[in-house]
C-alpha cells in the first residue's frame, strides 16, 4: 500500500535547521573529544619476542645512544615516563620503556604459561627483553612494581646494569620476610593486599579494576590532581586480558598464598638473602607518597657503590616520574655519572 506524506515548506525547514544543528553539535563533540584526548610523547609501540612474552614498548632516542630502561608499576603503565623519556632522548640516550607481563599489550607467547608474577618472574622479564633487543647493560629507572624489579637485576645480574634510579630504595623481599606482623598503621596501608588474598577481592579488582586503579592513585599520591584524561590513559592498559591473573598471583605471592613457579626458584632463593646492590644508585622519595613504602635509613645500607638519596619536595606522591618528572630525568642523567 502507498502512503502519500504532505511535506510543508515550513516544515521542511525546520527538518533542515534541525538536521543542520544535529551535524554540528556532533562535529562540535567530536572536536571537543579530540581536543581532550590526551595524546602519547611517542609513536606507535614496538614489538619484540623475550623469554615468554611478545613485550610491547616504547622507544625514543638515537639507537646507537646509551640505553636507558624505565619500568613502570602497579596499577599505572608507561605514561608515567611521558616527559622523562622525550628529555632523556633530548639528552643522546635511547630509551626504552617497556610494558611489563599483564599490561598494555604485552602479551604470554602460549596460553599455557603460567600467569606468574612472583618478583624474580618479572625481572627476568627484563632480562630477557635486553638480550632480545642484544643490550649488554643499561641504565635503570623504576617505581613501585618497576623499582623492584629493577633492584632485582641490578641485584642479581649487576653487570647488566651501569646505573640505577630506584624510588622508594631497596624494594628486594621474601616469602618468609612477608609473613612478619606489621604495626597496625603499617598494616592498615597494606589494605588491598589482604582483600587481593580472598575470592571476593578478585572478583572485586575484576569488575572494578578502573576504579580500584583510580582510588590507588588517589591514596598514593594525595596531592596529585591529575585529570580524567591523563587517568583514562593508562587506565586502558589494565584491561589487558592477563592483568587481573597477574594482579592477584603477586599480591597472593607474597602473603605464600600463592605458590611460584619452580624455574624461578633459585632467583627466589637469592633474593631471600637480600643480596646488597652494588651498581651506582640513585634512591628518591616524594614528600607526600602516600602508599606503602620504607624509610630511607632502613635500606641505606643495602646500597653498596656509589649512592645517593633525594627527597623531592611539592607534594610529590608514588608515581614520582609522572609527578616530578625533571627531578627523576636528572637523577637519571646524575646516577649514570656517580
Amino acid at each position: 500500500m502507498h502512503i502519500k506524506t504532505k511535506f510543508s515548506p515550513r516544515g521542511l525547514l525546520r527538518s533542515a535547521l534541525a538536521a543542520a544543528l544535529v551535524a554540528q553539535m556532533g562535529l562540535a563533540g567530536q572536536a571537543h573529544a579530540q581536543s581532550t584526548a590526551k595524546p602519547d610523547p611517542w609513536g606507535a609501540l614496538k614489538h619484540v619476542h623475550a623469554g615468554l612474552l611478545n613485550v610491547a614498548y616504547a622507544e625514543m632516542g638515537p639507537a646507537d645512544g646509551s640505553v636507558v630502561i624505565l619500568l613502570h608499576g602497579w596499577p599505572y603503565d608507561i605514561h608515567s615516563y611521558e616527559q622523562v623519556a622525550p628529555a632523556l632522548a633530548a639528552k643522546g640516550y635511547r630509551v626504552l620503556i617497556p610494558y611489563a607481563r599483564g599490561y598494555g599489550d604485552t602479551h604470554f607467547l602460549s596460553a599455557s604459561t603460567e600467569r606468574d608474577a612472583e618478583p624474580a618472574a618479572l625481572a627476568q622479564d627484563v632480562v630477557d627483553f635486553m638480550d632480545a633487543l642484544h643490550i649488554k647493560h643499561a641504565v635503570f629507572g623504576g617505581f613501585d612494581w618497576g623499582a623492584r624489579s629493577a633492584d632485582i637485576v641490578a641485584a642479581l645480574w649487576p653487570e647488566r646494569v651501569k646505573a640505577l634510579v630506584s624510588v622508594s630504595g631497596y624494594l628486594i623481599g621474601s616469602q618468609e620476610s612477608g609473613k612478619a606482623a606489621l604495626p597496625p598503621k603499617a598494616e592498615y596501608q597494606w589494605w588491598y593486599q589482604f582483600y587481593f588474598a580472598t575470592d571476593r577481592g578478585r572478583q572485586g579488582y575484576e569488575k572494578n579494576h578502573r576504579d580500584f586503579a583510580k582510588l590507588i592513585w588517589q591514596l598514593a599520591s594525595p596531592k596529585w590532581n591529575f585529570d580524567d584524561a591523563t587517568f583514562a590513559r593508562s587506565a586502558a592498559a589494565l584491561d589487558n586480558p592477563d592483568h587481573v591473573a597477574i594482579t592477584i598471583h603477586n599480591y597472593r605471592w607474597r602473603l605464600d598464598l600463592a605458590k611460584g613457579e619452580a624455574r624461578y626458584a633459585p632467583l627466589e632463593a637469592r633474593l631471600a638473602q637480600l643480596p646488597k646492590i652494588s651498581v651506582p644508585t640513585i634512591t628518591m622519595e616524594g614528600d607526600a607518597n602516600g602508599a606503602p613504602h620504607p624509610a630511607p635509613e632502613a635500606y641505606a645500607k643495602q646500597f653498596t657503590g656509589k649512592y645517593q638519596f633525594r627527597l623531592i619536595s611539592g607534594g610529590i606522591g608514588h608515581d614520582l616520574p609522572q609527578e616530578a618528572p625533571r627531578a627523576f630525568t636528572q637523577a637519571v642523567i646524575d646516577a649514570d655519572h656517580l
